[in-house]
């Protein structure tokens, strides 16, 4: 057995990329880890096929440690601290609950320049956003209760189709997505993938994922089965019902070992829960020998933030932010923020896309990698009519990082979901078939497009109807739970003072 994600000798690779990509100078560990015959990171799996021997892991662990002490000149533009994101994003909202126990790095979320916690409750920071928690429908406030059950329940639908939708082919590259999807006249992406009519030699090719063709390709599809796309929106859900939106970052950790199985976890959650058990603490958990802490993790995870947030993109930033920050720094913090204030504002019910994405914008700052990608990705989508070149000019520009990296991931929903326009369909479909991390992708784009539409019943019967309102999960207490449900325990949170 090779324990994944977690082993220093696979891990240095991924640390070395990272390096070169946020200007520090890997060559000395480069050449010291060719030169004694340790071997480049895994390509698309979480383990190289072998372990490596002693020799080699002691010296992983000692140039990763090494690549840790390096300071990157990008730091200023792409800040990890709370204080220092609010400060690079004009219309952000400083606000954030005092911590009760270890949070982030830098000082407490919510802290002024003195270093006291801000007060977080009603009315903290309106002059920041712009928006009054407690406002009425017109004015910039959350919608009432039914109605934003209603868009609840089409958001939890819509990340269930669109996960479900990319996750056969999770991991294939980009000619073999089209060349499947083209092989049944599923192309442009409209439909479920299926394997009937595909010819023998082309499935040998571009095998579908392992894991997931069993119970996602359209003669497969019974319910909504385990993904831990769906899986970390419930335990936000659970987070929420345990400690309110006043949580902090050791909430979070609490939870996971409580409720998360370990084997449930992948790339920086791995390393993260990994790093929990050897004692650590956030901050030193999305840091210490991590080098997926830009990857996209902390997106998946950020939807229920603006969930319950209707409304309030900054708060919902601040609420995703402590839970990023368990896990991830810098642009994988950001795409969290991106996600959790594009769904705060969508889920008024009175947003465009467009307008949620401007709103998801905003909370990043403006000079990270992160921004200047969704710019590239809106920009892109909006001015070319065919999405297939567009997705072309992304892999073109962002194709060095890896398939799993928050840059690339996240410039390709903002395409999408621009490209789409608000239709459902056409959301899901893009995202998808832009490749990277498919089923992520799907599902984040599938949540926002959902909520968008303000009712599951606007959501086509033939995405919804093989989900029969049942998701299975790990997740102590919801398996088997249905979307209506899990739609009124959301709006619940969304109620809390």
């Amino acid at each position: 057995m090779r324990l994944t994600w977690a082993q220093p000798e696979d891990l240095l690779g991924h640390e070395l990329r990272q390096a070169a990509e946020d200007g520090r100078d890997p060559g000395p560990a480069q050449r010291a880890w060719a030169a004694a015959g340790g071997h480049p990171a895994p390509g698309r799996a979480g383990a190289s096929p072998t372990p490596a021997p002693p020799h080699l892991r002691a010296l992983a662990a000692r140039l990763l440690d090494e690549l840790a002490r390096l300071p990157s000149p990008l730091t200023a533009d792409e800040p990890t601290a709370w204080a220092a994101i609010v400060a690079a994003c004009p219309t952000a909202d400083s606000r954030a609950p005092a911590r009760t126990g270890p949070g982030p790095s830098g000082p407490v979320p919510g802290a002024g320049p003195d270093g006291a916690a801000r007060a977080a409750g009603p009315g903290a920071g309106h002059a920041a956003s712009g928006r009054d928690a407690h406002a009425r429908p017109g004015d910039g406030g959350p919608p009432p209760g039914d109605a934003l059950r209603g868009r609840l329940e089409a958001a939890w639908v819509g990340r269930a189709v669109g996960c479900l939708l990319g996750k056969p082919v999770e991991k294939l590259p980009l000619e073999g997505i089209r060349a499947l999807a083209r092989a049944t006249g599923n192309w442009p992406l409209g439909d479920w993938f299926t394997a009937r009519g595909v010819p023998p030699e082309l499935l040998a090719a571009h095998p579908w994922n392992r894991r997931s063709a069993p119970t996602s390709l359209a003669e497969n599809i019974d319910g909504m089965p385990e993904d831990d796309d769906l899986n970390y929106p419930l335990l936000g859900l659970l987070l929420l019902q345990r400690h309110g939106r006043s949580f902090t970052t050791a909430d979070v950790a609490r939870l996971w070992l409580d409720e998360l199985p370990a084997g449930r976890t992948f790339t920086a959650e791995r390393v993260a829960y990994r790093n929990l058990l050897l004692g650590l603490e956030p901050p030193a958990t999305a840091t210490h020998h991590n080098p997926f802490r830009e990857w996209i993790g902390a997106l998946i995870r950020a939807d229920v933030h603006g969930w319950t947030n209707p409304g309030d993109p900054a708060a919902a930033a601040a609420q995703a932010y402590r839970d990023a920050a368990l896990t991830h720094t810098g642009n994988g913090v950001y795409a969290a923020l991106f996600v959790a204030a594009a769904t705060a504002e969508a889920a008024t019910g009175r947003a465009d896309v467009h307008t949620a994405l401007r709103a998801g914008l905003a909370a990043v700052p403006p000079r990270s990698r992160l921004a200047e990608a969704i710019r590239f990705g809106v920009r892109t989508a909006a001015d070319e009519a065919d999405f297939d070149l567009v997705v072309d000019r992304l892999h073109a520009r962002y194709g060095h990082y890896h398939w799993v990296h928050a840059v690339p991931n996240t410039a390709l929903i903002a395409a999408a979901l621009t490209h789409a326009d608000g239709d459902f369909t056409r959301s899901v479909c893009r995202a998808v078939s832009g490749g990277w991390d498919t089923d992520s992708n799907g599902a984040t784009a599938g949540a926002l497009a959902g909520l968008l539409t303000g009712s599951p019943d606007r959501i086509p019967h033939r995405w919804t109807a093989p989900l029969k309102n049942r998701l299975a999960t790990s997740v102590p207490g919801f398996d088997g739970i249905g979307f209506d449900t899990l739609a009124h325990l959301t709006a619940q949170e969304a109620a809390r003072s």
